[in-house]
């Protein structure tokens, strides 16, 4: 049985949590993602979404020199590195999850994400499993 030590990406880019918003908006455009751990001393404390900046930052009239640690979401699902790829596709399906760090003894060792279930083993039921279970809860969301 493949584990998601298998497949998760182990050279995360992260900010720590005096890391300015700016700050991480530019790490997220430079490196072309959307989805930065926060880390305080190799310890996962949260994680940083573009979403996170836009609605809890920009949109709640926070400057850009204030901290990541204002915007950050802290109630973080993570799994170990241990479980079974089939176990971290019905979590990220089950909880409307597309991104996942990968976290022993609080040290954050990587991520996983719905592309590498896909892409890097050719997972693609349990890839479109998760991915149609987080499109159903989305769609079912009223946009403005």
């Amino acid at each position: 049985m493949r584990k998601i030590a298998d497949i998760m990406s182990s050279d995360c880019i992260t900010v720590n949590s005096h890391s300015s918003i700016h700050d991480c908006a530019v790490i997220m455009r430079d490196h072309d993602i959307g989805f930065v751990p926060v880390i305080d001393n190799r310890s996962l404390i949260g994680v940083v979404t573009d979403r996170d900046l836009v609605i809890r930052g920009y949109a709640d009239n926070h400057p850009g020199s204030s901290s990541v640690n204002d915007v950050c979401s802290k109630d973080v699902r993570t799994i170990t590195s241990g479980i079974s790829i089939d176990e971290a596709a019905n979590i990220m399906a089950s909880e409307q999850i597309r991104r996942l760090p990968v976290v022993e003894n609080g040290q954050l060792l990587g991520v996983v994400s719905l592309g590498d279930l896909a892409v890097r083993e050719i997972f693609v039921n349990e890839a479109g499993e998760a991915l149609s279970g987080i499109s159903e809860h989305e769609s079912g969301q009223a946009f403005h």
